[in-house]
């Protein structure tokens, strides 16, 4: 409880002053960049559709449609709420979208694509 009462300016203040470039600070910065160009990189040759990322102008470290409010957990329920219900007015894959509409077609479709597999399997 102690340390929900103290003087948060002289806090603030004490933490400002302790504030000190520390020894090889520039070099973390060049190995975030050196890895974020890796990944980008990456993601770029990797030719999937529909998956694209792009930074504003030649900054690294500035994304478009980025924010720094996105942590992985807003991502993943992001995720979990596009598959629990997916946008079918709009869909990549048309066929997914028919069968997302009626789940006695997908049912058949998954058991028919499911007995491919087993088969080719078996084989």
């Amino acid at each position: 409880m102690a340390s929900q009462n103290r003087d948060l300016a002289a806090a603030s203040a004490a933490a400002t002053t302790h504030k000190v470039a520390k020894p090889g600070a520039g070099a973390a910065c060049r190995s975030v960049g050196k890895r974020l160009q890796q990944e980008f990189m990456t993601l770029m040759m990797s030719g999937d559709k529909g998956i694209s990322a792009f930074s504003e102008s030649d900054n690294l470290f500035k994304w478009d449609k980025w924010s720094a409010l996105y942590d992985v957990r807003t991502i993943l329920l992001s995720i979990q709420s596009l598959l629990a219900e997916p946008n079918i007015d709009s869909p990549l894959k048309t066929h997914a979208a028919e069968l997302w509409t009626n789940p006695t077609a997908f049912k058949k479709y998954l058991l028919e694509t499911y007995m491919k597999q087993v088969t080719s399997q078996e084989l």
